[in-house]
């Protein structure tokens, strides 16, 4: 007798993001044509029809009330999410239908959904790095990693924005099937994987909100308007006139930081804007205040996992090396 197909319960809502269903959908697409066996079932609340983020309009197969216990659950992600209270129509669906589920997975701002329906209290999870500050404020019982590309905790599973949905489902296949077909699914939808490094490789800036104290203001505005001079604690502390300690107080009670942590966020970010010019690595080493290029690879590798040579060839451009060599 043939196995039984593996049941994934889509549950959607108008403002969707498009991306997050349709990409792991192509997974579990993907992976039946190699031997897996999913079946997809797209749901919402009261069964209508649910108008994407794009535009487009998503039909559904069922109203989620009335739905099957699923042996996956995913919740999408949507734009109006992280910007208040989710429909308490939408999470109370959620939980009803997570706790019929063998597992439950969000893509990208799905995890508010979760959040909303307390499925993530005391768990660690994620969400797209512009979101992960109000997915922790929202839920402060839930550890809450801003670089992951996607968490499992158990049997619930986030993952960060968008396209990192793809990896969250190629994931799920890897756990039912093994290493192999998602291996093959990957290369079949020409995906890495597993990609390099967390999501903050995606994020504008490592430094987060600007200091507020016009101490710390000051030693900011010195070390971007001159990286390179030095910005040693105690040449920090005399430039602002107080003590290496009380500067470091500062730092910590501010920013939850160092004063040489901080610098070396400042000329990260220079360094990686720099890259993103078209800068070679060694002169984005030197033109941010780094004092070679091996210290700026550690600090990619710290911050990234990536060395600044891969960072630069993926957001350089999208046109292949090879064709760059001859364009033109």
């Amino acid at each position: 007798m043939a196995a039984r197909a593996h049941s994934v319960g889509v549950l959607v809502f108008d403002g969707m993001k498009m991306l997050d269903l349709s990409g792991p959908a192509e997974v579990f697409s993907e992976a039946n044509r190699f031997g897996g066996r999913y079946r997809l079932s797209i749901v919402s609340v009261g069964g209508a029809s649910v108008r994407t983020s794009i535009g487009m309009s998503v039909q559904v197969d069922a109203d989620a009330a009335g739905a099957e216990p699923y042996d996956t659950l995913l919740v999408v992600g949507g734009d109006l999410l992280p910007a208040g209270p989710v429909d308490p129509a939408l999470s109370a669906t959620a939980k009803a239908l997570a706790h019929r589920a063998g597992r439950v997975a969000s893509v990208c701002t799905g995890a508010f959904v979760l959040g909303a329906a307390g499925l993530l209290e005391g768990k660690r999870a994620t969400t797209h790095w512009q979101h992960t500050d109000a997915l922790a404020r929202i839920c402060p019982a839930t550890r809450v990693d801003g670089d992951a590309i996607f968490v499992r905790d158990g049997t619930t599973y986030t993952s960060a924005g968008v396209t990192a949905g793809i990896d969250l489902a190629l994931a799920l296949v890897e756990q039912d099937h093994g290493p192999d077909l998602s291996r093959t699914v990957a290369r079949s939808l020409v995906v890495h994987m597993q990609r390099a490094g967390g999501q903050s490789q995606f994020s504008a800036s490592l430094q987060g909100p600007a200091p507020r104290t016009p101490v710390l203001r000051q030693i900011q505005d010195a070390v971007q308007a001159d990286p390179a001079a030095d910005h040693g604690l105690k040449s920090l502390a005399a430039r602002v006139r107080v003590s290496p300690r009380h500067l470091t107080r500062m730092f910590r009670a501010e920013l939850d930081t160092t004063p040489m942590r901080y610098v070396e966020l400042i000329r990260f970010d220079m360094a990686k804007a720099l890259l993103d010019a078209g800068r070679n690595a060694t002169e984005a080493a030197a033109l941010s205040g780094f004092p070679s290029y091996e210290s700026l690879r550690r600090a990619f590798a710290r911050h990234l996992g990536v060395s600044p040579i891969q960072y630069q060839h993926r957001f350089a451009t999208t046109t292949p090396a090879s064709h760059a060599r001859t364009a033109g």
